[in-house]
């Protein structure tokens, strides 16, 4: 029997990138969900990894909090539009500081709203540049960095939690679980003694990570075989060196547990992205407008997965 066909959303570096950019380690996948690996001889497409384009579209996040005084303005450039917390001074001309929280514009009092827009659309190319840069370094700090140590940091869903050691725990216990949402310095406990070595530690911690993978994954697909009406043989988690998800021919799709470090929305996507080859074996025009479909406004998601540097994920 032919083996069936495959895409795969991969990380894999092309020929115009060098070959030790790829520094993914390969641990044993949870044993709920062992990984499979194509045949050699399986058609594979693949998603490559790369920088994002100068041109690619830079996420606008408002912030969940503005500063007391300030307010959050868009405004339509060229390239796209950029949004900014605009906060009025006594100064004498218009600042622009990129800070944890993105862009901020401080002008004068007398200055009109319309001078601003303007002042932004004249400087756009310079600000994206900038929010690009801020961005990417925002990005790489967040994933870089682990130590297995009792107060070590650790990305999970795109936030920093910190490892805590807990050794009259029975069981791993995550503080951002009475929470609605994981925050950074969430607190993951792990039932080991302060004595632990690192090993112990990260092996604990790969646990528990894939645990959480396995569940949320899938909770989304779930959730989104039943939007759809799309209907799959089976779902596994995998742990491939240089793929984040496959779906084959016969409905079997597979994700990459190590999804679980970054922000829901990128792992939506990579659902997305697998759900939709179970129509369109291929990436092509209607390829796409079938994960538009299936999760409208993906764009960010899929840029934002393409700047992660697969290097700068923890090391276990």
């Amino acid at each position: 029997m032919a083996p069936p066909d495959q895409l795969a959303l991969s990380f894999d570096f092309g020929p115009s990138e060098p070959a030790d950019g790829l520094a993914v380690a390969t641990p044993a996948t949870a044993s709920a969900a062992p990984a499979r690996t194509a045949p050699d001889d399986a058609p594979t497409l693949t998603l490559t990894h790369a920088r994002a384009a100068p041109d690619a579209r830079v996420p606008m996040p408002r912030p969940a909090q503005l500063p007391e005084g300030s307010r959050w303005r868009e405004v339509e450039t060229p390239q796209q539009t950029i949004g900014f917390v605009l906060q009025r001074s006594r100064r004498r001309s218009i600042g622009f500081v990129i800070a944890d929280d993105g862009l901020r514009i401080t002008a004068p009092n007398w200055v009109t709203l319309g001078q601003i827009d303007e002042a932004v659309r004249e400087k756009a190319k310079w600000i994206l540049a900038k929010l690009r840069e801020w961005q990417e370094r925002k990005e790489k700090l967040a994933l870089t960095g682990t130590r297995w140590i009792d107060g070590g940091e650790l990305p999970y869903l795109g936030k920093r939690i910190v490892l805590g050691l807990a050794a009259d725990r029975r069981q791993a216990f995550f503080s951002g679980e009475i929470m609605p949402r994981t925050r950074d310095g969430d607190t993951l406990w792990l039932p080991l003694p302060p004595s632990a070595d690192q090993a112990r530690v990260r092996d604990a911690a790969q646990a528990w990570l894939q645990q959480r993978a396995g569940d949320r994954f899938g909770t989304r697909l779930a959730y989104f075989l039943q939007r759809t009406g799309l209907i799959i043989r089976r779902w596994r988690l995998s742990s491939a060196a240089t793929r984040w998800g496959s779906c084959t021919s016969d409905g079997t799709i597979m994700l990459n547990w190590r999804l679980v470090h970054f922000a829901p929305d990128i792992i939506d996507y990579v659902i997305a992205h697998e759900l939709a080859h179970l129509r369109e074996m291929n990436h092509s025009h209607d390829f796409w407008a079938e994960v538009g479909h299936i999760l409208p406004d993906f764009e960010q998601a899929k840029q934002a997965l393409r700047r992660h540097d697969p290097a700068a994920l923890p090391q276990f």
